[in-house]
C-alpha cells in the first residue's frame, strides 16, 4: 500500500518519534481508503491553483493525483476567490468548512473570511420518493399517515436539508425540515480526508502550519456533526423561546417532539417576509428602523443577558412578522458563553466604544486562547492607533463592524489565537450590523449597545453575583489555608535535612556564557602570544616567534568573531 513512499530518516529520540510516525502513516492510510474522493479533491484544488503545498507530501499516489487534472490559469481571480470557488465545487462538507472559516478572520485573515461569507449552500432537492422513504424510516409511518397534509414540493433546499410545508392532524401549520439522503456518510468520508490532509499539511507545509489545520478541522468536525443532529436544533429553539417568553416582539418557531427525530425536525410555520426580500420589506408599510432595532436588541440580549445566542444572523434567518415582530429561524448554529467569557466580551466591546486603549489591551490579552508572542507594549501601541482612528467618530456614527474587523486584523497580525466561540461571536456582531443596515442604512450597533453598559455594570453588582464571588473566594482561601501548613512543614523539613533546592531557569543565557568564555580565551591567547613574542620563544623566523605570531592571529580572529556576534545581536534587538 505504501510503495513509493519516501519517508526521510529521523534523528529524534526513537521513543518520541514512533507516535509521530504512526499518526503520519494513519493519515496516509485514510487517504488511500478514500482514493477516489481524494483524487477529486486534489483535482479541484489543482484546477484553482491551490495544490502546490501537496508537492511536499512524500506520497507517490498524491503526486500522481496532482498530474491527473490539467491546471487552469485563472489569473484574473484573487486567491481568496479561488478558495471560495474550490470549496463551492467540492460540495456540502467544504461549503460548511468555508462558512466556519469565515468566522475565523483571526486565523485565515479578513479578506479570505469576507470572501467565504459569500458561500451559498443551496442545492437541488431530493426527489419526493426519497423524502417519503426518509420519513417512513424515521417514524415507521408514511407522510400521509403522520400529517393531515404534506406538500411533496419543498419550499427551501440547502446542502444538508430541505423544508416542506405540512399540517398536523390537530390543524397546526408546520415546517418539516428533512435531512437529505446519504449526507451523513458523505460528510463522514470528507471529514476523514480533511483530518488526514490537515495532519500532513501541519507536518509538511510551514505556510499552512501557521493556520493550525489540525485544530481547525477538529473544531469543524464537532460543529458540523452537531448541526446534523436536528434534536439539538429543537432544544435550541425551546431554550430561545423560554428566554424570550415575556417579549411579544420576538418569536421562535417551537419544535414538535412527537414529529421530530435526529434527521427530521417539525416546527411551527412562521408566515412573514424574509430579511433578504428588501423590496417586500419596504412595501410592507412596517417601521423597518424599529424592526432593525428590535433585531439588534434581540441579539444583544442573547449575548449579554443569556450568554446563549443564535450564531448565524444573516438576513435569510430573520423574518418580519405582522406588527414588526422579529421571527428567527434556522437555529442549528448556536453559541454559548460562560460567565467569565461574557464579562471579557463586555469589556472588549465597551473598551472599543469608550476608546480606552489600556482596557482594550487587557480585554484582548484575557481573551487569547494561547500566550501571545508579542509584548503588551507592542500590542498596546497598535491598539492605540486603532482607537485614534475611531476616536473622532460620534457614537451614533461609529461603524462597529468595521471597527471589529480592524481589531481582528490587529489580533491576527500579533499571532494571538482567539477561542472559536469568541471568533464566532465577533463575526455574529459584524453580520448583525450588516443585516440591520440593509433595513436602515444609518443604523449604528454601537449606539444600541451603549444602554447595555449600565445593565452590565448593574448585573455585576447584583446580590447573586456578589454572593457567587464570595463563595469562589472562600473556596480558594479555604484550599490555601488547608494546604499552607502542610507545604510550610515540608519546606522546613527539607531545610533541616539539607534537601532544600532552588532551581533557576535562565532564559537566553547560553549565548552570553559562550561569548564570555570565548572572550576569556581570546584574552588569554593574546597575553600568551605577547609573552612568547617578547621573549622570542623558538622556533624563530626572521627574529619573530612563530607561535607568538600564530597566537596573535588566532586571538585577532576570535576577537573579530565576538565583535560580529555582538553587532548581530544588537541589530536584532533594535529591530525588535
Amino acid at each position: 500500500m505504501f510503495r513509493g513512499v519516501d519517508i526521510p530518516p529521523r534523528r529524534h529520540n526513537p521513543a518520541r518519534s514512533q507516535p509521530v510516525m504512526k499518526i503520519h502513516l494513519e493519515a496516509i492510510d485514510r487517504l488511500e481508503r478514500n482514493a477516489r474522493r481524494v483524487a477529486e479533491i486534489v483535482g479541484v484544488l489543482t484546477k484553482y491553483g491551490l495544490a502546490d503545498w501537496l508537492k511536499s507530501i512524500p506520497l507517490a499516489r498524491v503526486q500522481e493525483w496532482l498530474h491527473s487534472t490539467e491546471g487552469q490559469a485563472i489569473n484574473e481571480l484573487s486567491t481568496e476567490a479561488r478558495v471560495r470557488l474550490a470549496f463551492s465545487e467540492l460540495g456540502t462538507t467544504f461549503v460548511k468548512l468555508g462558512q466556519m472559516l469565515s468566522t475565523r478572520p483571526d486565523v485565515v485573515g479578513l479578506e479570505l473570511a469576507q470572501e467565504l461569507t459569500r458561500l451559498q449552500s443551496d442545492t437541488p432537492p431530493d426527489p419526493p420518493e426519497q423524502i417519503r422513504q426518509r420519513i417512513t424510516e424515521e417514524f415507521g409511518r408514511t407522510p400521509e399517515e403522520l400529517f393531515a397534509e404534506f406538500d411533496d414540493q419543498p419550499c427551501a433546499s440547502a446542502s444538508v436539508a430541505q423544508v416542506h410545508r405540512a399540517r398536523l392532524p390537530t390543524g397546526e401549520r408546520v415546517a418539516v425540515k428533512i435531512q437529505k439522503a446519504g449526507i451523513e456518510a458523505k460528510i463522514e468520508s470528507d471529514l476523514a480526508i480533511l483530518a488526514a490532509l490537515a495532519e500532513l499539511a501541519e507536518k509538511h507545509s510551514p505556510q499552512l502550519k501557521l493556520y493550525e489545520p489540525v485544530g481547525l478541522v477538529r473544531h469543524f468536525r464537532r460543529s458540523i456533526l452537531q448541526e446534523l443532529d436536528f434534536q439539538r436544533e429543537r432544544r435550541n429553539l425551546a431554550e430561545f423561546a423560554r428566554n424570550f417568553a415575556d417579549d411579544p416582539t420576538v418569536r421562535f418557531p417551537l419544535g414538535w417532539p412527537q414529529y421530530s427525530s435526529q434527521r427530521v425536525l417539525t416546527m411551527d410555520w412562521l408566515e412573514g417576509i424574509a430579511g433578504t426580500d428588501i423590496e417586500q420589506l419596504r412595501a410592507s408599510g412596517e417601521d423597518l428602523n424599529e424592526f432593525a432595532r428590535r433585531g439588534a436588541n434581540l441579539y444583544l440580549e442573547m449575548i449579554l443577558r443569556d450568554s446563549f445566542y443564535h450564531a448565524d444572523p444573516h438576513p435569510g434567518n430573520l423574518m418580519l412578522l405582522p406588527g414588526s415582530v422579529v421571527g428567527v429561524i434556522d437555529c442549528g448554529m448556536a453559541g454559548r458563553l460562560d460567565p467569565g467569557f461574557r464579562d471579557d466580551i463586555e469589556n472588549l466591546l465597551l473598551a472599543v466604544i469608550q476608546r480606552d486603549a489600556d482596557a482594550l489591551t487587557d480585554a484582548v490579552l484575557s481573551l487569547s486562547a494561547t500566550p501571545p508572542v508579542c509584548t503588551r507594549e507592542q500590542l498596546r501601541a497598535d491598539l492605540s492607533d486603532f482607537i485614534a482612528e475611531y476616536a473622532s467618530q460620534a457614537i451614533d456614527e461609529l461603524n462597529l463592524s468595521a471597527a471589529l474587523n480592524s481589531l481582528t486584523e490587529i489580533i491576527r497580525r500579533h499571532r494571538i489565537a482567539l477561542p472559536p466561540g469568541v471568533s464566532l461571536l465577533l463575526r455574529t456582531l459584524v453580520l448583525l450590523e450588516g443585516t440591520a443596515q440593509l433595513l436602515n442604512p444609518r443604523f449604528s450597533l454601537a449606539e444600541v449597545i451603549q444602554p447595555f453598559y449600565q445593565k452590565a455594570i448593574a448585573r455585576r453588582f447584583t446580590p447573586q453575583r456578589l454572593l457567587l464571588r464570595v463563595q469562589r473566594s472562600f473556596r480558594d482561601w479555604d484550599r490555601l489555608l488547608q494546604a499552607l501548613p502542610r507545604d510550610l512543614n515540608e519546606t522546613l523539613q527539607r531545610i533541616r535535612t539539607g534537601q532544600f533546592q532552588v532551581h533557576l531557569d535562565h532564559r537566553h543565557l547560553d549565548p552570553i556564557v559562550n561569548r564570555l568564555v570565548l572572550g576569556v580565551l581570546t584574552a588569554s591567547l593574546f597575553l600568551g602570544s605577547a609573552v612568547m613574542w617578547s621573549m622570542k620563544a623558538p622556533p624563530l623566523v626572521g627574529g619573530v616567534s612563530v607561535f607568538g605570531l600564530l597566537g596573535y592571529l588566532g586571538a585577532g580572529f576570535l576577537a573579530w568573531r565576538i565583535y560580529r556576534a555582538i553587532r548581530k545581536s544588537g541589530n536584532i534587538a533594535s529591530k525588535d
